[in-house]
């Protein structure tokens, strides 16, 4: 292995069978993953700025060097850019829509709605903006991980999309009011209907594809400029307001829900302002005649103010991102709020109902400079629409430069010229045309209000659940955010959605929760450990806490379950084991442990060799699709190792409490991972010339002699864990088992044949022999099979009587139903007749822990267990040919403290090994404490 020149010993090959062990032995900004690194667009309305790599970072830090070729200060890098975005569209040609049918008390009412959510939602974008050097993205996509993060980002996407179209439809309405029939001059116009409308938006969302493609990174150097022109523009409408008199205005040539050409605007008059405090729902001519409710207005309402994102995504131009951030934005915040609601009063203090319902874009024949009117909505317009394309082609470049979706938009990341994503820009343009097919402003500001919103949902989910957790590193400098702020940001959030569309909110959801299942099987797994994951932090935080309240002490038999400690030399030789234990955990703790041999000098500068290995154990797992844990040791003997796995594995009350070995023969290994007929084959782990996971060829001596084998056998017992010797588990073929119905049996053989007694079958050890047969046969594929349990009652035991045979298996099918266990009782009627178990006894008793013998065994003595032991594996085999795996009682190893304990560990195991001889997969064992119960 990698590791292994890094210890001074000898290699840990396996002592194994063909099947088994038995025994032996955050990146930094330049190193994560690029999803949304670039994507000022993430949250974004105004365009993102790119640096020279074509990324835009995301509330960094600045530093002395990072800082050198920062050059915006707090107004011009995030107020401009936020301020911008805010007005968009609503500001010229839907806050009368607004007034008129909600009246002013509810329109103001929703614009505080509207901006409590912001401002919760600005709190958790402050915070992630002022908690040390965060790239672009990493809010969402690093915070939440790969499933969620990608899913979250693709509807942001989504969002960006319809903001454009959304912006374009305003623009054209702007040029439609000017320039159109609507105009009233009669002369000069140019052709309106819908799909004229159409032509006039697929114009105009090509002229932006032209300049994206030429000159994007200009235009974001320009919100300032632009945000003067918008602010000039608004502020010659206050004046109008202000001093223009009474007049009538016509009502466009779309109109037809009505039968007049004029409405009147009045002026400042009390009578108009009392008019319009109250509500007023009527039907909207722009969306052939739909009618308009709360949850209309506030769908158009919030559309228009989705851009709080957009000084965040401006932090690698800023000299200060952490304190130009949170005051850029929240001054942003309050100005365009103010701005807002001064021109609601105005509104509703100059105009009547019947003129904002039937004109949206009245504020131009009432401006005393109408033309300032069409340079505020082309302006605001064109600009949000532009940034939006921006936007989405940067976050979907991001999406395929980090093979969110695999290969499938690999397109975009060929499509790529110096650095501007060419082939993500006109896919971005062709969904933008998609979203103009839906030709209403309101409806697609419905669309574009839930998706933002659920992308400010995701935000405040992430700010909340880090700081749930508890993370350490989360220490924002912005002292006004907290879980509060963030959980009312998110539920302010989730109720809005449905109310404003519960159809579009629930498809959004549903649509998001399939992009979650989708990157959760086929993105990279490797990202989740590039970005991190709060659900990851948020397990931890629930573990931990239900980990502290699992008590030892409270364990009772009727909750017990197998957790099993399963120690693997090389998992090449032993795969079906690895996934046998894996059923037979029975939603238990699975812990496979590895013992590497070797010394941990002092004066040894090279790293401990099971930090290197332990991410291959995990690719290992991960291989093998078991639930389980790994757990590496390094020691200076196996048996030293193993003792430290059996105490320290697991945590608090979740500690293994079954220990599996393989077992100790000369049969030769097999290697999974190359036999072309195995189900494990793969390549994965071999590279460079160099094979992980080295196992024992042929001819190699063992590392691990019988004496130290049966030492840790006793052990396993002596630590008071379960045990279980696992022989010929290389045979095992769950896929055969499913598909042949030849196999048929589960066997179980509750009799101790090294001291066969009449409790055999009712003692602790049978019955959890019993217990994990029923486990198995509890699962799909071993389902199908016959649980066997096989009495075994010798004559000294049975006492020549056959009034005794009866009650002994009547009492085990009394005990099986007792337990719940659906079996046959099968009886072995040459078990007394053939074999003289009285003459076997005593000496086969000398080989286990039951011996007080201290004197040398003789060599005929050995020679008749032997021929004992293959009697014995001939009556099991003649039973077995249609047997998929094989239960038996394991016997205590022989004591310690004799004369010749090592001979006797030799003869244990020979004695095993012709028992075991030529069986199906047999698994020894040998249990501690009850595990059944016959109570619920």
């Amino acid at each position: 292995m990698i590791a292994q020149n890094n210890v001074r010993s000898t290699n840990n090959d396996p002592v194994e069978s063909s099947e088994s062990y038995p025994i032996t032995g955050g990146t930094n900004g330049a190193g994560t993953s690029r999803l949304f690194r670039q994507f000022g667009s993430l949250f974004s309305s105004p365009a993102p700025t790119t640096d020279p790599a074509g990324y835009v970072e995301f509330g960094s830090i600045s530093d002395p060097v990072a800082s050198s070729g920062r050059t915006l200060g707090t107004f011009a890098g995030v107020f401009c850019p936020v301020a911008l975005s805010m007005f968009s569209a609503l500001v010229f040609i839907r806050v009368g829509f607004i007034v008129g049918n909600a009246g002013l008390y509810v329109t103001l009412l929703q614009f505080i709605i509207a901006y409590v959510i912001l401002l919760f939602t600005v709190s958790s974008v402050c915070a992630i903006s002022t908690n040390g050097a965060v790239e672009g993205g990493v809010m969402i996509s690093r915070t939440l991980g790969p499933e969620f993060g990608g899913s979250i980002g693709t509807l942001f996407f989504l969002a960006n999309v319809v903001g454009c179209g959304l912006a374009i439809s305003g623009c054209a309405e702007g040029i439609i009011q000017n320039f159109g029939p609507s105009d009233g001059t009669g002369s000069g116009s140019i052709p309106d209907g819908r799909w004229w409308r159409f032509l006039y938006c697929s114009s105009l969302n090509t002229l932006m594809l032209i300049v994206v493609l030429i000159g994007a990174e200009m235009f974001a150097k320009t919100s300032m400029m632009i945000l003067g022109v918008v602010v000039i523009c608004l502020l010659s409408t206050y004046v109008s307001f202000l001093t223009q008199g009474p007049m009538d205005v016509s009502i466009p040539h779309e109109n037809s829900l009505v039968n007049f050409t004029t409405a009147r605007y009045t002026g400042l008059q009390a009578d108009t302002l009392w008019s319009n405090l109250h509500t007023n729902y009527t039907k909207d001519y722009t969306s052939n005649g739909n009618q308009v409710n709360f949850a209309v207005v506030f769908g158009v309402l919030f559309s228009g103010v989705t851009g709080i994102m957009a000084g965040a995504n401006m932090s690698g131009e800023l000299k200060n991102p952490s304190k130009s951030i949170p005051a850029g934005t929240l001054s942003a915040v309050l100005f365009t709020f103010l701005c807002y609601m001064a021109l609601s009063v105005l509104i509703a203090a100059t105009t009547t109902s019947t003129l904002l319902q039937n004109n949206f874009l009245f504020l131009g024949p009432i401006n005393l400079w109408p033309t300032f009117v069409t340079i505020g909505i082309l302006t605001a317009t064109f600009s949000t629409g532009l940034s939006n394309l921006i936007g989405a082609s940067r976050v979907m470049e991001a999406l395929a430069k980090d093979r969110v979706f695999g290969p499938l938009m690999s397109f975009v990341v060929k499509g790529t010229y110096k650095n501007n994503p060419i082939a993500a820009v006109i896919a971005s343009w062709v969904l933008v045309e998609a979203i103009l097919l839906i030709g209403s402003l309101n409806t697609i500001a419905q669309i574009n209000s839930v998706l933002f919103m659920l992308a400010y949902l995701a935000t405040n989910l992430a700010c909340l659940g880090i700081e749930i957790t508890g993370a350490p590193n989360f220490r924002p400098t912005y002292k006004y955010f907290t879980w509060h702020t963030a959980f009312i940001g998110l539920l302010g959030t989730a109720i809005m959605m449905f109310v404003i569309n519960s159809i579009y909110a629930l498809s959004s959801i549903i649509l998001c929760l399939l992009l979650v299942i989708a990157l959760h099987l086929f993105s990279p797994a490797s990202q989740g450990a590039q970005w991190g994951s709060i659900s990851q932090a948020l397990m931890f935080h629930q573990v931990r806490k239900y980990l502290l309240m699992l008590d030892s002490r409270k364990d009772h038999v009727k909750f017990w379950r197998p957790q099993m400690l399963l120690l693997v030399s090389s998992p090449r030789s032993c795969c079906p084991l690895i996934h046998f234990v894996n059923d037979m955990k029975k939603g238990g703790l699975y812990v496979i442990g590895h013992v590497k041999v070797g010394e941990f000098a002092d004066n040894d500068s090279s790293n401990d060799p099971t930090i290197e290995e332990y991410t291959q154990w995990l690719s290992l797992v991960d291989h093998m699709k078991v639930k389980a844990f790994v757990e590496l040791t390094l020691s200076r003997n196996v048996r030293e190792g193993i003792q430290h796995l059996i105490r320290i594995s697991g945590m608090g009350a979740m500690k293994p409490n079954t220990t599996i070995l393989g077992f100790y023969d000369e049969e030769q290994s097999k290697d999974f991972f190359e036999h072309e007929d195995s189900p494990y084959k793969t390549s994965e782990f071999d590279g460079n010339g160099i094979k992980l996971f080295p196992y024992r060829k042929s001819g190699e001596s063992k590392s691990l002699g019988v004496v130290d084998y049966v030492r840790i056998i006793d052990d396993v017992l002596r630590m008071r864990k379960n045990l279980c010797l696992c022989r010929h588990f290389h045979r095992l073929d769950k896929q055969m088992i499913a598909r042949n119905n030849h196999i048929r049996y589960i066997d179980v053989w509750p009799v101790n044949i090294f001291e066969p007694k009449n409790e055999d079958p009712f003692d602790v050890v049978s019955q959890f022999m019993m217990q994990l047969a029923c486990i198995i046969n509890m699962l799909p594929v071993w389902k199908k099979l016959e649980l066997r349990v096989f009495l075994c009652e010798s004559e000294t035991v049975s006492e020549n009587s056959a009034a005794f045979e009866r009650p002994a298996e009547h009492r085990l099918d009394q005990r099986l139903k007792l337990l719940r266990i659906s079996a046959s009782i099968h009886k072995i009627p040459e078990w007394s007749k053939d074999i003289d178990f009285a003459k076997h006894r005593n000496i086969l008793k000398q080989f286990t822990g039951n011996s007080d013998s201290n004197q040398l065994m003789a060599e005929e003595n050995i020679n008749r267990s032997k021929l004992y032991m293959q009697r014995i594996n001939q009556i099991i085999r003649d039973r077995s040919n249609a047997t998929a795996v094989t239960f038996m009682y394991l016997p205590t190893p022989p004591a310690t403290p004799s004369v010749d304990y090592k001979e006797k560990c030799h003869h244990y195991l020979d004695l095993l090994t012709e028992l075991t001889f030529d069986l199906p997969p047999t698994i020894l064992v040998h249990g501690i404490d009850a595990v059944t119960s016959t109570t619920l």
